[in-house]
C-alpha cells in the first residue's frame, strides 16, 4: 500500500450507527490501496486537532460522525490551506450536507464510492475569521442542535430537535439589522436568519429555496421578518413550506458576500456549532474550496 488515509469517526453519532459498518469500510479502504489510521473522536474539537495533525502526512481524510464532526474537519483543513482532498459518510442524526449532495444513506456504499476517487469542488463559506460548510444562521430554533443532547439525539432521532425547538416558540427575539450585499441593502427587524449553500437545514427540505447549486460560488440568503400577530406568522409558514417567494416577510436571494451589522449582539451559528455573539459580521463563498470524493450524479453536478 502506498497511500495512507486517516479515519476520523465520531462514535457516538447516529445511535453509534458506524460501529456495526466499521470493520468492514476499514476494509474496502484497504482493498483501494490505503493504509489507514483510525481514530475515534474523544471530545469537541478532537476532529478538527486530528485533521491539524494528520494533513499533510496523509493522502486522504475520511470522516464519519454528523454534521457537527464535518464542519470540524473542514475548518482544520481551510486553516491550513491543505488541497488534502475528504471523504464523508453521513452518520448523524439529520445529515444536511450529505442530502443537499444526494449521498447514499448506507455507508457501505458511500465508503465504495470514496474509492472511486472521483473529485467534486464544493463550495464552503468563510465568517469572519472562521469557517463553515454549509450553514450560518441566527435566530429562533438555531441553538436547538448544540444544546439538545446528544444522548436524546441517539435515543430520538430527529424528533429529539423537534421537542427541543418547541420551547422556543415563546420566547421569540427580534434582532435589528442592516444586510449588504454587492448589489442591495436591506434594513429590518429579522427573527430569525440563514446564509447556505445546502438544499436541506435541519432535516427539512426546500427551506434554502429552489436551484439550489452546491458549487456555483453563490449563497443562498434567506432572512425572515419578526411578525407582529399570528397571521404574519402563517404567512412566513406558509412561505416556507411551499418554498415560494411571494411574502414581504420573508427575504430571499442568492449573493456571493454578505456584510450584517446589528445593534446588539447576536449569537450565531456555524453549521450546527455555537459560533459566537456577534454585532458584525462578514461572511463570504470560497468557491469550489472544498476537494470532496464523491461520485457525481446527475443531481449534484
Amino acid at each position: 500500500m502506498d497511500k495512507k488515509l486517516v479515519f476520523i469517526f465520531n462514535p457516538k453519532a447516529g445511535k453509534g450507527k458506524i460501529k456495526n459498518s466499521l470493520m468492514d469500510i476499514v476494509d474496502i479502504f484497504n482493498k483501494g490501496g490505503y493504509e489507514v489510521i483510525i481514530h475515534a473522536t474523544q471530545c469537541a474539537r478532537d476532529a478538527y486537532e486530528q485533521v491539524k495533525k494528520y494533513a499533510e502526512q496523509v493522502d486522504l481524510i475520511v470522516c464519519s460522525g454528523g454534521d457537527g464532526t464535518l464542519d470540524e474537519v473542514v475548518t482544520g483543513i481551510v486553516e491550513l490551506g491543505s488541497s488534502t482532498p475528504i471523504g464523508y459518510l453521513p452518520a448523524g442524526s439529520t445529515n444536511d450536507f450529505a442530502n443537499s449532495l444526494f449521498m447514499p444513506k448506507n455507508l457501505i456504499t458511500v465508503a465504495k464510492m470514496i474509492m472511486e476517487e472521483e473529485l467534486y469542488h464544493c463550495d464552503i463559506g468563510r465568517f469572519n475569521r472562521q469557517t463553515f460548510a454549509y450553514v450560518a444562521a441566527f435566530g429562533l430554533f438555531t441553538d436547538v442542535s448544540y444544546q439538545t443532547d446528544q444522548d436524546l439525539k441517539n435515543i430520538l432521532g430527529h424528533v429529539a430537535y423537534l421537542l427541543e425547538g418547541m420551547k422556543r416558540l415563546f420566547d421569540i427575539k427580534s434582532y435589528h439589522m442592516k444586510i449588504q450585499t454587492d448589489d442591495q441593502v436591506i434594513e429590518d427587524d429579522f427573527m430569525f436568519g440563514m446564509v447556505t449553500n445546502s438544499r436541506s437545514v435541519g432535516g427539512f427540505k426546500n427551506l434554502t429555496g429552489k436551484n439550489v447549486d452546491m458549487n456555483d460560488g453563490l449563497f443562498e440568503v434567506t432572512m425572515i421578518v419578526t411578525p407582529k400577530n399570528p397571521l404574519e406568522l402563517q404567512e412566513i409558514m406558509t412561505g416556507l413550506l411551499t418554498a415560494e417567494d411571494n411574502s414581504d416577510l420573508i427575504y430571499s436571494f442568492k449573493a456571493k458576500k454578505l456584510e450584517i451589522e446589528s445593534d446588539g449582539e447576536v449569537p450565531w451559528t456555524l453549521d450546527g456549532e455555537f459560533g459566537g455573539d456577534h454585532t458584525y459580521i462578514e461572511i463570504e463563498n470560497l468557491h469550489e474550496a472544498l476537494n470532496l470524493y464523491l461520485k457525481s450524479t446527475k443531481k449534484n453536478k
